[in-house]
């Protein structure tokens, strides 16, 4: 893989950014590819940024995250910067929930994805142009012939305000909650989800990052990047200002067997995935749609403990300051809301994969103007 994010530049300038999704290492409804490694059931695992980096996270080449009070800090401050993270396991059928405040910036655009090797999708992106709304959307097997799905739900500042997104997902229906209160309803069968079969169903990573949606005006003139700068809001300005996105904590829970999660054919339907991991006597981690708990620890600033014990509950913590886990460089930030449960350690993120999922993220995300 590339080191470095210069191929974004170049994807910019050789791609229509109007496809939610564009690329996979390995597609599995096209050959066969290596199994998926799930997190299982029963376990929560729980990150607290504002301990430090975790080795649950995958850091993209060329993403340095800082981290302080607040949670992880990604930062923009050119126009290919591109700030990205991905969870080093799958789930299969699970929820997601992010603390977090979305990066402001005209052309600035933060994501909290959900994303399959098949190219399944089940989306949250907030535009820092925009600090009244937040946008829903999904895919199914990369489908993009309609761009209808997605949805712009009122929520207040999420720039300025934390604010929790949840994504609770099962084979019979995809929710979307603000604040734990639901915002939208995907079911299996809709329409929308053309009677399942466009209904995100294969195991899943969760991503999150932030990208520039409109690098310049040059960009805004161009007919190939128009409609993605008029989405994103128009051209992002770059040079004292530093564009953030903060995220403060993140909650998963796999809703399948764990172990090694598998395409059995190519159909990309979930009653074609298995699992090597056992849930009540069962393989079968196709029809798990319900989640239980068992304690256990791992190092570094993540906890996997009973769902009892996982608090969502939040106070403002009064600390201030934060430090640069990945270059020693150290800034400042505002105070995140304290988790009740916490836990210890600094240990430095993984750095495993590079430009072409950043692309996911920073091009592949961008949805453009025709998604609205």
């Amino acid at each position: 893989m590339l080191s470095t994010l210069a191929a974004t530049a170049v994807l910019f300038s050789s791609l229509s950014l109007v496809n939610g999704q564009t690329f996979t290492d390995c597609n599995p409804t096209a050959k066969t590819c290596p199994a998926d490694e799930g997190y299982g059931k029963g376990n929560t695992i729980f990150t607290d940024f504002t301990k430090g980096a975790s080795t649950n996270w995958e850091i993209a080449a060329g993403t340095t995250l800082t981290y302080g009070t607040s949670g992880a800090e990604f930062n923009i401050k050119a126009s290919t910067d591109a700030p990205t993270v991905s969870s080093d396991k799958y789930i299969m059928f699970g929820q997601v929930d992010v603390f977090l405040k979305a990066s402001p910036g005209t052309g600035i655009v933060s994501s909290f994805i959900l994303e399959s090797d098949d190219l399944d999708e089940i989306d949250w992106e907030w535009l820092g142009s925009t600090d009244n709304s937040v946008e829903s959307n999904f895919f199914g097997k990369g489908n993009t012939t309609t761009y209808d799905r997605a949805i712009y739900h009122n929520v207040a500042t999420p720039i300025e305000t934390w604010h929790n997104y949840s994504i609770t997902w099962t084979a019979a229906y995809t929710k979307w909650y603000i604040d734990g209160t639901l915002m939208r309803t995907l079911n299996y069968g809709d329409a929308l989800a053309l009677n399942g079969k466009n209904y995100p169903q294969t195991p899943m990573r969760i991503k999150m990052g932030s990208w520039v949606g409109c690098a310049s005006a040059a960009a805004a003139a161009d007919a190939a990047t128009k409609g993605t700068c008029e989405w994103a809001g128009g051209p992002a300005t770059f040079g004292t200002t530093t564009w953030t996105m903060l995220v403060a904590n993140v909650t998963i829970n796999d809703f399948g067997c764990g172990g090694k999660y598998t395409y059995t054919d190519m159909t990309g339907s979930w009653q074609s995935i298995k699992s090597s991991g056992t849930c009540a006597g069962s393989s079968d981690s196709g029809s798990s749609v319900t989640s239980s708990a068992a304690t256990t620890s791992t190092s570094g600033a993540v906890l996997a403990q009973t769902a009892a014990g996982n608090s969502t509950t939040m106070s403002t913590a009064t600390a201030s300051g934060s430090t640069t886990k990945t270059t020693g460089s150290s800034s400042s930030t505002t105070s995140a809301p304290s988790q009740v449960t916490t836990s210890d350690g600094n240990p430095t993120a993984k750095s495993k994969y590079g430009v072409i999922d950043v692309a996911v993220i920073a091009l592949g995300l961008g949805l453009g103007y025709l998604v609205m």
